[in-house]
């Protein structure tokens, strides 16, 4: 577009040029040079202020239909090409293999969850779904962390931008516990009627971890919570036993060794018979198989429920569940769950 007004004219020409050379084009619009032309304006004879504003506003309206130009190309998708990733002159047998819809699997975690979820069940349990994003009451202070407590610093927590109420951000679960409270106060009338509190919760959770052939930032645990009148940790025992044993599909011994979670009280860590199919050798190293925490639930998350613990006990643990796939199938990192790969879950059609 030609001007009139050489001032106007020469100035186009410089924002012009300078606008091919912004990352950002719409700083264009902010140009020095533009404001310094508005601001002339009043010092102008009468006579010539029409046209020289009526000049300015069309070089103001030309580098606007540039910027939008530059952002419709910036937003524009390019074309799918809907033989990918088939190169038609590739001979069949040479593409790519797919699982045929007709003959599709259930991801191996999905399997998993579902046989120990059923297993539960058939103890007398039901199961709830955990959450993706929640607040630090349920993942810390119901679970007895106070602010400050320095074992909030073991969880490398995901935090958001967002906020809850009191103004703390909202946190992606870093353990399925996040849900105890809820279950806790939500079933509590069942105690009232003579029934146990008896609950799974298998979800996913999150960490902010360097991620290896053992550590991934997205895992999946089942969480375990039995509360009742006169519970104590030979139940807990009775209970995780029976369970592993059918899992397992073998009578095995457990033994408990002291641990620390601020949310039981004891805490123990849980030690399994390692199983004769996980069992390399018969040293004593490869006798016993570390698999999960567990504990007395404490008086104080109790109490954060409205549960007397005076009158009410109960236990609870937690076990990560990609661990048992991977020990069970030989696999040896655990970023495969995560990765989509086929050639990875063919093994499980």
């Amino acid at each position: 577009m030609s001007y009139q007004n050489p001032k106007i004219a020469e100035i186009a020409d410089v924002l012009m040029h300078r606008f091919a050379e912004l990352e950002n084009k719409a700083d264009i619009l902010k140009a020095v040079e533009l404001k310094a032309l508005y601001a002339e304006i009043p010092t102008l004879p009468n006579d010539q202020r029409a046209s020289f504003g009526q000049e300015i506003n069309s070089l103001k309206q030309e580098l606007q239909k540039l910027v939008d130009e530059h952002q419709e190309q910036s937003e524009a998708l390019p074309l799918i090409d809907v033989t990918a990733p088939f190169d038609v002159n590739v001979p069949t047998d040479k593409r790519p293999k797919l699982l045929p819809a007709e003959n599709g699997s259930k991801h191996p975690l999905t399997t998993e969850i579902e046989r120990i979820t059923d297993i539960f069940y058939r103890m007398g349990f039901e199961a709830v779904g955990s959450r993706e994003i929640d607040d630090e009451y349920h993942m810390f202070t119901a679970l007895n962390f106070p602010e400050g407590h320095p074992a909030r610093d073991d969880y490398d927590t995901f935090m958001t931008i967002q906020k809850d109420k009191n103004g703390n951000p909202l946190v992606a679960p870093a353990h399925t516990s996040t849900m105890q409270h809820r279950v806790l106060t939500e079933n509590k009338a069942k105690l009232d009627k003579g029934e146990p509190i008896a609950v799974v919760i298998p979800d996913r959770v999150f960490r902010n971890e360097d991620l290896d052939a053992t550590h991934e930032h997205t895992f999946h645990q089942i969480e375990g919570i039995y509360v009742d009148k006169g519970v104590h940790a030979g139940m807990l025992i009775a209970t995780l036993k029976t369970y592993l044993n059918e899992y397992f599909g073998e009578k095995l011994e457990v033994k408990l060794q002291p641990f620390y979670f601020p949310f039981t009280e004891p805490s123990f860590e849980l030690a399994v018979e390692r199983p004769a199919i996980l069992r390399k050798d018969d040293s004593e190293e490869q006798k016993w198989l570390e698999l999960l925490g567990c504990g007395m639930i404490h008086p104080n998350v109790l109490k954060m429920a409205g549960i007397d613990p005076e009158v009410y006990t109960g236990f609870a643990w937690g076990q990560g569940i990609e661990r048992m796939v991977m020990m069970k199938n030989n696999i040896e990192d655990i970023r495969h769950f995560q990765s989509g790969k086929l050639e990875f879950l063919r093994q499980f059609a």
